[in-house]
């Protein structure tokens, strides 16, 4: 709830008490206290509406609150039933009560114990006054009561805020966490995809090195100013692969070892929705035979694509039924991942984000799009689109969520 609209809360709620109490201490005052009635009126706005301009002002709410009390109190002492307590009436110490709870809530122990100890004050005050009533035992069991209630009040407006704010930092504290959180994902997620690009990457240089290296050798007729350039062709190919190294190394954490295997491509994606099925999965596979000629970045992006929205599925609707599709759709490799509404039930998996993260991550490296989104069955749909030119990706669609 945002602080503007707790205080329109607060506001709303101590607004109907004072009309209520209102409404009980002009009659109370009037009749009980013999208090002038028009003065009856404004002192009982005052003390009413002290706690309400509290909310957003406690100083000025307490000033109010002071001003009426002392009006009363002068006002009602000569002529008012000696049964009836004074110099606090019962409608004024629920306003005094209120008031320092009030105060105390929103500006914190110091505001509300001064708010209190001028209360009291003002009352020590009033009974020097000259032609009150003078009984002693009856005027200090008033106060006892009406202090003590706004003391209680004190102490529990003091335990539900110091509770509030708790509650906000442990919010914010959660909040933080979960950024930072985001943020590790993402720095990992984009790791691994470098760590993975560098195959390809180092692929492609070392067939521009060995080229060049065997220039020399290839093409007889090549004159001497040639060879020269494709062996300079050849050694900046091989400083580029070091540098590479160097910087896959910078980016592989203490507890990654160096990946031996080939890197998964469109021709993997069988093999993985067969895995997927021998595991009790409902799924089928769509495939254009065509889309295997795509450059090998795209190809790596669409395994970890279809892997990633594969286990979303299993993860998050257990016995549903899940279809993959890899299609070409002109200068794009276009791919689907579906599954229709859980059957079984879920629960909740760790790590819940990460995926989505590198699909995105994914997605935007080569330029392409990706959107994930609820189906209409009640299950979920990841679209995914890639160029085939990825040298192109900076003209490419930008990516949707």
């Amino acid at each position: 709830m945002t602080s503007r609209r707790q205080e329109l809360v607060w506001r709303i709620v101590l607004a109907s008490i004072a009309i209520a109490l209102y409404a009980v201490m002009v009659p109370i005052q009037s009749t009980l206290y013999a208090t002038f009635v028009p003065l009856a009126f404004v002192l009982s706005a005052l003390v009413c509406g002290s706690m309400v301009v509290a909310v957003s002002a406690p100083r000025t709410g307490t000033a109010l609150f002071l001003v009426g009390l002392f009006g009363s109190a002068v006002a009602g002492g000569a002529g008012h039933d000696a049964f009836w307590p004074w110099p606090l009436s019962v409608p004024v110490m629920i306003a005094l009560a209120l008031l320092v709870g009030v105060v105390a809530f929103r500006t914190g122990w110091r505001p509300g114990l001064i708010a209190w100890l001028l209360a009291l004050l003002v009352t020590i005050v009033v009974l020097q006054f000259p032609g009150q009533p003078r009984d002693p035992d009856a005027t200090a069991a008033d106060l006892i009561v009406a202090f003590s209630i706004a003391g209680v009040l004190y102490f529990i407006a003091l335990l539900v805020a110091g509770r509030e704010r708790i509650q906000a930092e442990l919010t914010r504290e959660r909040e933080v966490s979960a950024d930072e959180q985001s943020r590790r994902l993402l720095v990992e997620e984009r790791a691994r995809i470098a760590r993975e690009m560098h195959d390809v990457v180092a692929h492609s240089m070392s067939l521009i090195q060995v080229q060049a290296s065997t220039a020399r050798y290839r093409l007889p007729d090549l004159d001497a100013a040639a060879a020269a350039e494709f062996d300079d062709i050849a050694a900046s190919a091989r400083s580029s692969l070091t540098e590479m190294r160097r910087l896959l190394g910078a980016l592989r954490t203490e507890d990654q070892s160096a990946e031996r295997a080939p890197q998964q491509t469109i021709a993997d994606i069988p093999a993985l929705v067969d895995a997927a099925s021998r595991a009790g999965v409902d799924i089928t596979l769509e495939r254009v035979e065509g889309a295997q000629s795509a450059p090998p970045s795209v190809q790596i992006a669409a395994f970890r694509i279809v892997q990633e929205g594969v286990s979303n599925a299993v993860r998050h609707a257990p016995g549903s039924r899940v279809s993959v599709s890899v299609r070409e759709q002109g200068a794009l490799l276009v791919i689907d991942v579906s599954n229709a509404a859980a059957t079984e039930p879920v629960h909740a998996a760790a790590g819940g984000g990460h995926g989505l993260i590198g699909m995105r991550e994914r997605t935007t490296l080569l330029g392409g799009s990706l959107d994930t989104r609820p189906s209409p069955d009640g299950g979920w749909h990841v679209h995914a689109t890639l160029p085939w030119d990825t040298m192109g990706a900076a003209s490419a669609p930008e990516e949707r969520s």
